[in-house]
C-alpha cells in the first residue's frame, strides 16, 4: 500500500481524531497504529514490531545513538530547569514587573514577541522556545491567552527563517536550489541570487508575517481564539483550567526570590542565544574542511548539537546566578537545587510526550511514501503552466499538513517542481519553487502533527490542541489570500501583481474584521 491513495490513511486518520476528540496524545497512537496495520497489510504481529522499530529508531539508528533527536529531547529538559530556576531566583517576576512599567497594553505584548520572532531568525526549534521564555511574562501581565502567543510565535519563526538567507533554513534550500539550477543547465543566475530573487514570490510568508502585526495592532480575534482571549481578559487565566497541566508550566510550589532582577532572565537567555549561534557557526565550519563562509557554515552547521551547546551554556549560568543568590540571602537553600530540577523536567515532558509520538507517525508516513503519492499527482496533470505555481503550493501544503514536515517537503518537492516548470517555461521557475517553499510553511502550520507546531506551544506554554485550532483560521485565510496571488502570477508572469494582489485583499480583510474580532474594550468593560 506504500506510494497508494491508502497511504494517505494514518495522518487523516490522526488529524481528524485531534479535531474531534481534542486528545493529542490518543489521536496520534491512533494514528501510529493505523500506520503499523496499512504497512503490514493488517499483520497485528508485524504492526507491533512496526511500531517498534519507528520508537527505537528515535533514540539508536544505523548503529549508532541518534544524537540529533536525543539532543533536541535533552535540550528541551534543559531549557525546563533553566526556566524553572529564572523562575526561582525571581528573574520572571523581576521581568514581568520591569516590563509592566514600560509596556502597558496588550497590544504592546503582541508587538513584543512579534517584533522578538523575527530577530531571532535562525532556527525555528531555537525562535519558538527563545522568544516563548522572554515574552511570555509580558504576555501573561496584559491577559493575553497562551494560545495567542503560542500564534505569535508559531507565524513568525518559520516564516522568516524560509526567508533568512542566513539561518540552518535558508542555507538547506540554497543548497536544494542550486542543484536543480545545475541539473536544468542554469549558470546565468547563483543559488543565492536565486533565493533572494524568490523571496517576495513567497506569498505566504508575507501574508502569515503582516497577518501577525495586523492582528497585533488592531487586536482581531477570529474563531476559536476570542474564546481565549476573553477568557484572559476577564479572569486573568491565559489557559482553560480544565485542561490541566500545559508544557514548560511549572506546576510545583517553588520557592521565588523577592529580589530578583532583569538580569536573572536575561542573561541566561543572551548566553543560551550567543552558545546557541556560536555553535552553529562552529559546527558548520568544521564541516566545511576549511573553505568556510558565513553561507557555508549556516549551510553545513549542526542544529541539534548547537542546541545542546548553547542549553548547556545557559544552564550554568542560570546554576551559578541560583547559588549566587542562595549565599546572598537566606531566601533561599541549596535543598531547593532538587526541586527545581525535578521541576523543569517535568514541566516539559508532555511536550517530549507529544514530539515523540509525532516522530513515530512522521516516520511511518515516511514509510507509506505518502509525499511521493502526492507528488506523482503533480507530475501526471495536464494543467494549464499557468496554474502550476498554485498547485504547487496547494499540494505541497497538503503533504506537509499530511506529514508534518516542511523540510521532508522541500526535500521531496521542489525538484519535482524544477523537473516540470524547468523543461516547460523556465521563467516560472523560481515562481513555482517559491511555491512549493510557501505551500510547506502553510501545511506545517496548520499540521498538529508538525515538530514546530508542538515546540511553539511549549514555549508558549499552551495546550498544544488549543494552538492548533486557534491557529487554524489565520492560516487558512493567509492560504487563500496566497492562493489568489498565485493565480494572478501564473496569468500574469508578474511577482509585482502577485504581490499586490496579497496587499490589497489584506487590507480588505483588516476592514472586515477589525470590528467584529476586537473584544478588548468591550470585555474590560464588563
Amino acid at each position: 500500500m506504500e506510494g497508494t491513495i491508502f497511504s494517505l490513511l494514518p495522518p487523516l486518520i490522526a488529524i481528524l481524531m485531534v479535531v474531534l476528540t481534542r486528545k493529542v496524545l490518543l489521536s496520534l497512537g491512533v494514528g501510529i497504529l493505523a500506520g503499523g496495520l496499512v504497512l503490514t497489510e493488517f499483520s497485528v504481529g508485524e504492526t507491533i514490531q512496526k511500531i517498534w522499530g519507528s520508537f527505537a529508531t528515535i533514540f539508536y539508528a544505523d548503529g549508532a545513538l541518534n544524537t540529533s533527536n536525543l539532543f533536541i529531547l535533552l535540550f528541551l529538559l534543559i531549557l525546563g530547569v533553566i526556566t524553572a530556576f529564572i523562575s526561582i531566583i525571581g528573574g520572571s517576576r523581576a521581568f514581568g514587573e520591569w516590563a509592566l512599567q514600560r509596556i502597558k497594553t496588550r497590544r504592546g505584548a503582541h508587538l513584543l514577541t512579534a517584533v522578538l520572532g523575527i530577530i531571532i531568525f535562525i532556527d525555528d526549534y531555537f525562535n519558538a522556545l527563545a522568544v516563548g521564555q522572554v515574552s511570555r511574562p509580558v504576555t501573561d501581565r496584559q491577559r493575553v491567552s497562551r494560545a495567542k502567543l503560542a500564534y505569535l510565535i508559531d507565524s513568525t519563526s518559520a516564516p522568516v527563517c524560509v526567508i533568512a538567507p542566513f539561518s540552518s533554513w535558508g542555507a538547506y534550500i540554497i543548497t536544494v536550489v542550486g542543484s536543480i539550477l545545475a541539473a536544468h543547465g542554469m549558470s546565468n543566475v547563483s543559488a543565492f541570487s536565486a533565493f533572494v530573487q524568490m523571496i517576495p514570490m513567497n506569498f505566504y510568508v508575507f501574508t502569515a508575517l503582516i497577518m501577525v502585526f495586523v492582528v497585533s495592532v488592531f487586536d482581531i480575534n477570529i474563531g476559536p481564539m476570542k474564546k481565549h482571549e476573553e477568557r484572559a481578559i476577564r479572569t486573568g487565566e491565559v489557559t482553560d483550567p480544565e485542561k490541566g497541566a500545559v508544557p514548560g508550566e511549572l506546576k510545583e510550589d517553588l520557592p521565588v526570590s523577592e529580589n530578583g532582577r532583569v538580569f536573572d532572565l536575561i542573561l541566561p537567555i543572551i548566553v543560551l542565544m550567543i552558545g546557541t549561534i556560536g555553535a552553529m557557526l562552529w559546527t558548520g565550519y568544521q564541516a566545511t574542511e576549511g573553505q568556510a563562509t558565513i553561507f557555508t557554515m549556516f549551510e553545513n552547521t549542526n542544529v541539534p548539537n548547537s542546541l545542546m551547546i548553547g542549553g548547556l551554556s545557559g544552564l550554568v549560568v542560570t546554576l551559578v546566578l541560583f547559588i549566587a543568590r542562595t549565599r546572598q540571602s537566606n531566601e533561599l537553600s541549596n535543598s531547593v537545587l532538587g526541586k527545581g530540577i525535578v521541576a523543569g523536567i517535568k514541566s516539559m515532558l508532555p511536550a517530549i510526550y507529544i514530539l515523540l509520538l509525532a516522530w513515530m507517525i512522521g516516520d511511518l508516513i515516511g514509510q507509506l511514501k505518502s509525499g511521493e503519492f502526492l507528488a506523482g499527482i503533480v507530475e501526471s496533470s495536464n494543467l494549464n503552466i499557468a496554474f502550476l505555481p498554485v498547485v504547487l503550493f496547494i499540494i505541497a501544503g497538503i503533504m506537509a499538513f499530511s506529514t508534518g514536515t516542511s523540510w521532508g517537503t522541500f526535500g521531496i518537492m521542489l525538484p519535482i517542481a524544477g523537473d516540470i516548470v524547468g523543461n516547460i517555461e523556465p521563467e516560472l521557475l523560481l515562481p513555482a519553487l517559491a511555491a512549493v517553499l510557501a505551500g510547506s510553511v502553510c501545511g506545517d502550520h496548520c499540521s498538529p502533527i508538525s515538530d514546530t507546531t508542538i515546540l511553539s506551544s511549549t514555549g508558549a506554554g499552551s495546550h498544544h490542541i488549543d494552538h492548533v485550532m486557534t491557529q487554524l483560521p489565520y492560516a487558512i485565510i493567509s492560504a487563500v489570500i496566497s492562493i489568489i496571488g498565485y493565480i494572478v502570477l501564473g496569468l500574469t508572469e508578474s511577482t509585482a501583481a502577485g504581490f499586490g494582489t496579497i496587499m490589497v485583499l489584506l487590507v480588505v480583510f483588516v476592514l472586515v474584521t477589525r470590528k467584529k474580532g476586537n473584544i478588548t474594550e468591550t470585555s474590560l468593560e464588563k
